[in-house]
């Protein structure tokens, strides 16, 4: 374990580092929804991981690429178009492939750590 935080050091305070303010959320439904950010890393083709913040609200989405999540606080709903609904907190991991849509409705500010690729 240590030499992975060794090799790793971004994700040493991964939870914890000062976010960016990322402006509304593009894919909100209803009523604006803040979000901040934090990049820890970026590679080639667009592929990245950091931490995500966004407020309360419904938002639609349409993946152009892979995502993997792990909720760090936070309280959502995720539907996937035609599917059951999910329930994520804390502690949650998810993968969703590209092509996924439906919708999540974030109940509690959710803080997630994402990679996109």
């Amino acid at each position: 374990m240590s030499d992975l935080a060794v090799s790793t050091p971004f994700l040493a305070a991964g939870s914890a580092p000062a976010l960016e303010d990322w402006g509304p959320l593009a894919e909100a439904t209803g009523d604006p929804m803040p979000t901040a950010g934090y990049t820890l890393w970026s590679g080639a083709n667009g592929s990245e991981s950091g931490i995500w913040e966004c407020g309360p609200g419904p938002s639609r989405w349409s993946l152009e690429t892979n995502e993997f999540v792990h909720i760090l606080s936070g309280r959502m709903t995720v539907t996937p178009d035609g599917g059951v609904p999910l329930e994520f907190g804390p502690g949650s991991t998810g993968i969703f492939p590209r092509g996924w849509t439906g919708t999540w409705t974030i109940h509690e500010t959710v803080r997630k750590l994402y990679v996109i690729f």
